[in-house]
């Protein structure tokens, strides 16, 4: 028995022969959208217009102190926004303007807590902490377990580097 998978145009609904003729479009703000960006697929010829359509447009964010920290984004076409700049033209008052750099990403939300039984023992090139060669002492066969089941190397007590990185007594 086979599997067939077979893509259809969101937008009219029409059987797409081949999924190389399918286009992949995710929609990031749309006034009708209320939980984030969504993918939507369509035939090549459905979204060949989609250039000729978009606009120019500016899009700021406003600070205004009178909801917090949080801004109103706003968007605007590109000539309603060059026209609030009355004493210098937009194009040299953006060129000139401050600039800001995005925040830095927090890579440390991003690892993962080797302190927990879902981490602990996986190779990693951090510290170990006491808690990770704690739990690694600790349950030993579990954590081999999973570290086997992901297809991950085991952790031997009586390897010297081993037995070194997770306090185990040092063999003989």
């Amino acid at each position: 028995m086979g599997k067939r998978t077979v893509h259809v145009s969101d937008f009219t609904g029409k059987v797409l022969p081949t999924a190389d003729q399918v286009v992949r479009i995710v929609v990031l703000e749309h006034p009708d959208l209320v939980a984030g960006p969504v993918q939507l697929e369509a035939e090549p010829v459905e979204v060949e217009s989609i250039d000729d359509a978009a606009l120019d447009v500016a899009v700021v964010e406003i600070y205004d102190g009178q909801d917090g920290d949080q801004p109103r984004r706003i968007v605007l076409t590109a000539s309603e926004f060059d026209a609030l700049a009355t004493d210098v033209p937009m194009a040299q008052l953006l060129r000139t303007a401050e600039r800001i750099r995005p925040p830095k990403a927090n890579r440390k939300a991003d690892r993962p807590d080797y302190g927990t039984l879902e981490h602990a023992g996986k190779p990693h090139r951090g510290r170990v902490t006491e808690e990770e060669a704690a739990l690694v002492r600790d349950q030993l066969d579990e954590i081999n377990k999973r570290l086997a089941d992901e297809g991950i190397r085991q952790i031997d007590p009586n390897d010297p580097e081993h037995a070194s990185r997770y306090g185990f007594p040092t063999p003989a």
